[in-house]
């Protein structure tokens, strides 16, 4: 009757509501599951910066998980994880159409979560196979190392470790560098996807286990032949899932302790960070040279003046932003001498972002060691170029889409180890884009860097996330290369990093600015510096083996029956039986 419905308690009221969302599921499973893919995504999103929401990464990965196992087509798998795709980079990447409009950014959407798709098709391969978290997070892992090396050198922005700056992860970047967090993000929540299948199946079945675990623990629809499964098997299974759910989280509380302190090296040295900001900002940035020149020549006479008056410490070394000389110093006596006198006035070398013009007339994104009235000294050539920004590959191909393919570059890449040396100092360099390459300070490493700079111009792409999600990206490789790192943005956000990625100081956006620390230098090197890209290569290699063997086995149970239409295999639930 109304009345007793109204009585109801809130236990009745929400088993109510469960099944009138079963029977809606049952009804439109492919909506449904779609609608589940995208909030996957959102997820995802959801645990980059600047939120500090990092524990929305392996619930994403859970959910996806979820989503994309079952007894559907693998077809229908690479489809959600393409909708997770979407529902993930989409928002997380406007900032690259802020000035050339909507078509660039839902493209390079679009193709990111084509790289998502493929996971999900692998991951309904290899869910097939026994330990199957292990198997999904390894391919997790590979389908982010395909997406940050092809095409054009890959792809590398919103891989999930540059999600986890605040999150227990971290400390394991000092260990595997970023893959190796990706991976414990990723198994942590396929351990999570596995341990809510079991519960899910455990009472959808009321202590009977359905063909192929056929109670879906997303949608909820059942299929198969019930057979009662052994409360021991089960109680070992949830235990297996446990355990790939907790094993990943409590490592990194563990090896947090092991981090280099904020303050511990063989000896310091002062380093001055300087923002100059930008009159306005938009694609029109380099028409506002002159104006960004001055701005940095100015913030850093200021400095010098506070140093003067001991109002702040001498800096042993001043880092300027990329960009910060568009003119360039090498050519154009102007520019030269206003980096002469601000390097003389503070009394130490200046490293200078500068565009450098070839003999050819291509270009290079340059930092250069200014050493007062001795001039330029050694150099760092950007190595890892933007294409569709510092330059354009297939450039006649694209302009049939956007108007503004001309206004794309035409940098060349740079050689050399990524070192440069001032003040008696390594100084490992990575230009804005590179540091979200695992491979930016591998060389420079290699080289005996001792302290890791990140010259960076944000102010081609606004008020936006951007330089939230790149500082991130900071704070990873200062954990996984054991080094104090300096970001100087020209328009911020600037930053100084301690080697446990703690940020020190850092600027607010689009005012002038100057960070001022004294920063230990090391020479000792973690375990991800010392093995380099060896974990994303085994995590391939796994990957590929994993894959070889589930088709194997799809094929073998087809030739075997071919009228069984579901996926004989082994689960975290055990083996499947017709």
């Amino acid at each position: 009757m109304p009345g007793e419905r109204w009585r109801a308690g809130p236990r009745e009221r929400a088993a109510g509501l469960w099944r009138s969302v079963s029977i809606a599921v049952r009804r439109y499973p492919v909506l449904s599951r779609s609608v589940v893919a995208i909030l996957a995504g959102l997820l995802l999103f959801g645990s980059f910066p600047p939120r500090p929401w990092w524990f929305l990464a392996p619930l994403g990965i859970a959910v996806l998980t979820l989503t994309v196992r079952g007894n559907g087509r693998l077809r229908a798998s690479f489809g959600y994880g393409f909708l997770t795709g979407l529902g993930f980079f989409v928002p997380l990447l406007p900032w690259t159409g802020i000035y050339v409009g909507p078509l660039p950014w839902l493209a390079l959407s679009a193709v990111c979560a084509v790289y998502l798709g493929v996971f999900g098709l692998v991951a309904r391969l290899v869910g097939a196979l026994r330990g199957w978290p292990l198997w999904v997070a390894l391919a997790w892992t590979t389908a982010e190392w395909a997406r940050s090396s092809f095409p054009f050198g890959g792809f590398p922005w919103g891989r999930v470790a540059f999600g986890q700056a605040d999150g227990w992860f971290l400390p394991l970047a000092a260990v595997g560098g970023a893959p190796l967090v990706g991976f414990a993000v990723a198994l942590t929540g396929t351990g999570a996807a596995a341990l809510a299948r079991q519960v899910w199946s455990g009472r959808a079945s009321g202590g009977v286990r359905r063909t192929n675990a056929a109670v879906d623990a997303t949608t909820g629809v059942s299929g198969g032949v019930a057979r009662h499964t052994p409360a021991v098997v089960t109680r070992l299974g949830s235990a297996a899932a446990a355990i790939a759910l907790v094993i990943m989280p409590a490592a990194g509380l563990l090896l947090r302790s092991t981090l280099p302190g904020p303050e511990e090296g063989e000896r310091t040295i002062t380093v001055a960070a300087i923002q100059g900001s930008v009159p306005r900002l938009g694609l029109d940035f380099n028409e506002q040279r002159r104006a960004v020149l001055d701005n940095h020549v100015r913030r850093t006479e200021e400095l010098a003046r506070d140093v003067a008056a001991g109002r702040a410490p001498k800096p042993d070394v001043v880092i300027w932003p990329e960009n910060s000389s568009d003119i360039d110093p090498l050519r154009n006596a102007d520019a030269a001498a206003l980096i002469t006198s601000a390097s003389e006035q503070i009394g130490a070398p200046i490293l200078v972002g500068a565009v450098l013009v070839n003999s050819d007339r291509t270009t290079t994104n340059s930092v250069i060691v200014w050493n007062g009235a001795a001039g330029p000294g050694e150099r760092h050539d950007k190595k890892i170029i933007q294409p569709f920004g510092e330059y354009l590959p297939m450039r006649g191909f694209f302009r049939l889409f956007s108007e503004y393919a001309d206004r794309a570059g035409y940098f060349v890449p740079g050689d050399g180890d990524g070192v440069v040396r001032a003040a008696g100092v390594d100084i490992g360099v990575a230009t804005c884009y590179e540091v979200a390459f695992d491979r930016s300070f591998e060389d420079a490493m290699r080289a005996g860097a001792q302290l890791l700079t990140v010259p960076t111009n944000n102010a081609t792409f606004g008020a936006s996330e951007m330089t939230y999600q790149q500082l991130a990206m900071s704070r990873i490789r200062a954990v996984e290369h054991g080094r104090a790192l300096v970001v100087a943005a020209t328009s911020g956000v600037s930053a100084i990093i301690a080697a446990d990625g703690s940020v020190r100081q850092e600027t607010p956006l689009f005012v002038p600015a100057a960070l001022v620390a004294e920063l230990p230098l090391r020479t000792s090197n973690t375990l991800a510096t010392r093995i380099g890209p060896a974990p994303e290569r085994v995590f391939a290699i796994l990957t590929a083996a994993a894959v070889l063997v589930a088709v194997i086995r799809r094929r073998s149970t087809r030739d075997a029956d071919p009228t069984d239409e579901i996926v004989i295999g082994r689960s975290a639930a055990g083996p499947t039986q017709r």
